[in-house]
């Protein structure tokens, strides 16, 4: 039945996906007012199974991929839906929901096996939770980055077309890039630090120095040079763009490492 569910979630955030983009070419707003009716059913639908299996309990303290994937992608859209609500931005969902639907996606070409969690260590969704809520906070780094870039090259081309007039000033954006981070970088840390304690308790060590903690700890110290660069140094909007596009770059890498191997989401190995 979850699976079902699930499908019918995919369904809505793929025509919500293809509304969006389609929106970028259009002068109305109807379509995006559509996508986001679409949108909404398939959020309302995304939250009913998170919820469903964390009462049941069924795969409430399973720590996978899958469970991770899932919860990252329907945070994204819950930050595209409040960004609607706040400041009518249908044109952040344009770039961020396909990031979401994609996530989904790959939920369901994940092998389906995964290994439960001790009781005793149940706490471990704490670090999953907060590195995955840092990991949002990167995405929209990432998805604001990409349409400043995009923006400050239409600007320079002078080519004031329809998707000029729909992207944000660039202001704005340097300003989302910024809070992004400065608000995902504190749970990506507190997720790093849950997980080193978790693994301490079960294992022994706080670290196994796999590649999959290395490329998480490099991650981190990348995006603190990038947050006190923009913070102390005053580094200027386009560099950190760029920045942040580069270090979304190296999350992925993570969670790749991670899906090749096969493994659970790693605390330690």
């Amino acid at each position: 039945m979850i699976v079902v569910f699930l499908q019918l979630t995919l369904g809505f955030y793929f025509l919500g996906t293809l509304l969006l983009l389609v929106y970028l070419l259009r002068r109305s707003d109807v379509l995006a007012k559509v996508a986001l009716g679409m949108t909404g059913v398939g959020c309302t639908i995304h939250t009913g199974v998170l919820v469903f299996q964390v009462v049941s309990g069924a795969d409430a303290w399973r720590v996978s991929f899958q469970s991770a994937l899932s919860f990252f992608s329907w945070s994204l859209v819950i930050v595209f839906l409040t960004a609607v609500f706040l400041q009518r931005l249908y044109v952040l969902g344009s770039f961020m929901l396909p990031l979401a639907f994609l996530a989904l996606v790959s939920t369901a070409v994940l092998p389906s096996e995964t290994q439960a969690l001790h009781p005793m260590f149940q706490e471990v969704w704490i670090h999953v939770t907060l590195s995955m809520l840092g990991t949002v906070g990167f995405a929209v780094a990432f998805v604001s980055g990409v349409m400043y870039l995009t923006q400050d090259w239409l600007l320079k081309s002078k080519q004031f077309n329809l998707l000029y007039a729909k992207l944000p000033p660039l202001d704005f954006l340097d300003r989302l890039n910024q809070r992004s981070i400065l608000l995902g970088f504190p749970f990506l840390t507190m997720g790093i630090l849950t997980g080193a304690m978790s693994a301490q308790i079960t294992f022994g060590a706080y670290l196994s120095w796999n590649s999959e903690q290395i490329w998480a700890l490099v991650t981190w110290a990348f995006y603190l040079v990038v947050m006190m660069g923009r913070v102390t140094v005053g580094w200027r909007a386009k560099k950190a763009a760029y920045l942040t596009v580069v270090g979304f770059v190296g999350v992925l890498l993570t969670f790749l490492g991670v899906i090749l191997k096969g493994e659970s989401f790693p605390i330690s190995s």
